[in-house]
């Protein structure tokens, strides 16, 4: 019913093969979703968006003249992953956070990898996220990247290829988490019976690597928030809230006698751990910008003297910058002697003048991207945009080519969304989040985000994208048949043909 024109054709589609049949492991939501009826699946999704909306699910946009608060779009149609992709994930990204975090340490101590003229020096030293006066420093257990958001990408291939990393400040696992508490209720019987894996975890596995980095036994851990004001707020507390320590901003911290305190009604407590959700720069004015009100004076040195721990460590920001995007193969090939198990998608630095002349001559037909934007902020859709549009990206090119790269158009995969009253195929993108403390954790699942406007491949929240539900299968066995006879690759629902 729901599927009889969907079309699949040009793209990987997450549900469905390219013969239109449900793939093995999503035939029985697909039976389930042609089960209901139009109004039926309609009224689950209506009951989805109160859900979220009751329970505060919302984001800031920034310079938005309709007001900042905007409640999170979401579709109920989830995106379901085999237990053996996620375990080709799932190793990837271990071996890059991995690869990243020696890179990290390596650029603020002996730089081994620029003296081998693996890395340019002038790369690093140009990069706006490069901090001078983190060099020297070494956080406890050599841990810099405690959370990591990477983002992936599925291609007309079906390979995942790795978008960006996302080492300072990555955001968006809270949806994770308030999304799941909806799905379970919107789709009980098919969630439990395609034994999707947990991702409730997620807060007690983020404490447990906060404390594991603590400098002191029974330590007190607190989350840094710029304020309410701040785009992710609601993940600031939420998270708090989850693992159960405070909430503080800036002026809730004092240094006093070589140590952290928050103010509490009791007086001045201490502090061990600080998970920090504001940007490197802001931290301390005595080191960073002077003009900071978000930060702490006095936590830097504090900071050195190994009596607070800060996650992330500054300076992982180093690792955030697309340029340098660029050799994180050769840095899992120099640190770890392997080959990379996810790999990038093919960049172009507009720095180096013959990829730049190429990108120059074949910007409509490609994505252009500022090495240290975000949130789909500072990017050009060749493709999609105007003749005026790409001139001026080409004059920001040639100003400041160390500024850009670019990347071919992905033929991102789709995944059935509802539009209206009809469900059409959207391109999505994949977080996933993984944990760095005495081992390294990749939540079994992550934030699927979803260009909610047709032809659209930028899935930003902030650039109109939402969210669906990524259920990772517990196995590779093949789930249960809908039919309770036929094999799943002979599913009774058909697109383009005559429906159940």
């Amino acid at each position: 019913m729901h599927f009889d024109s969907y079309d699949t054709a040009g793209f990987f589609d997450e549900m469905f093969d390219a013969q239109a049949r449900p793939r093995p492991e999503t035939a029985l939501l697909a039976g389930k979703l042609d089960a209901l009826s139009p109004t039926e699946l309609r009224a689950r999704q209506i009951a989805a968006e109160r859900a979220l909306l009751t329970r505060g699910i919302t984001f800031s946009v920034y310079g938005d003249a309709a007001g900042t608060e905007k409640i999170f779009p979401f579709d109920i149609i989830p995106r379901v992953i085999p237990g053996s992709d996620w375990q080709h994930i799932e190793r990837g990204l271990k071996q890059r956070v991995h690869a990243l975090n020696l890179f990290i340490a390596d650029i603020y101590g002996e730089r081994r990898i620029v003296r081998a003229g693996i890395v340019p020096e002038s790369l690093v030293a140009s990069a706006a996220s490069y901090l001078p006066a983190c060099t020297g420093m070494k956080p406890p257990k050599g841990i810099f990247c405690h959370v990591v958001g990477t983002d992936l990408v599925r291609d007309r291939d079906g390979q995942f290829y790795v978008l960006e990393d996302n080492l300072r400040c990555p955001s968006g696992v809270s949806y994770v988490l308030e999304n799941r508490q909806v799905m379970k209720r919107t789709f009980p019987q098919v969630f439990e019976r395609l034994r999707v894996r947990p991702v409730d975890i997620y807060p007690s596995k983020l404490l447990e690597t906060l404390q594991n980095v603590s400098p002191t036994a029974s330590p007190t851990v607190v989350v840094l928030t710029p304020g309410v004001h701040n785009s992710a707020y609601f993940e600031h507390s939420f998270l708090a809230q989850q693992m159960g320590v405070e909430l503080v901003e800036g002026r809730d911290l004092v240094v006093r006698d070589g140590r952290v305190h928050m103010r509490t009604t009791r007086g001045f407590q201490r502090v061990d751990v600080i998970y920090r959700r504001i940007d490197d720069s802001f931290l301390d004015p005595k080191v960073f910008r002077p003009d900071s009100m978000l930060g702490v004076p006095g936590l830097m040195d504090v900071y050195r003297a190994g009596r607070v721990a800060l996650a992330n460590a500054p300076g992982t920001g180093i690792a955030d910058d697309k340029v340098v995007y660029c050799y994180v193969p050769k840095m899992i090939e120099y640190y770890l002697g392997e080959k990379a198990i996810l790999p990038n998608v093919p960049t172009y630095r507009c720095e180096d003048p013959k990829e730049r002349a190429y990108v120059l001559e074949n910007i409509a037909d490609l994505v252009v991207k500022a090495a240290n934007e975000s949130g789909g902020y500072g990017m050009l859709v060749g493709p999609q945009a105007s003749a005026d549009a790409r001139e001026d990206f080409k004059k920001r090119i040639e100003a400041r080519p160390r500024e850009y790269i670019a990347q071919p158009m992905l033929g991102l995969s789709r995944v059935p969304t509802i539009v209206d009253d009809a469900v059409e195929g959207r391109h999505v993108d994949l977080r996933p989040y993984v944990l760095y403390g005495d081992d390294i954790f990749v939540l079994p699942g992550g934030l699927t985000r979803v260009a909610l406007r047709r032809g659209s491949c930028v899935v930003n929240s902030s650039q109109g994208g939402g969210s669906k539900d990524t259920w990772v299968l517990a196995d590779t066995e093949t789930p249960p048949n809908p039919s309770g006879g036929q094999s799943q690759s002979q599913s009774h629902i058909k697109i383009n043909g005559s429906g159940a």
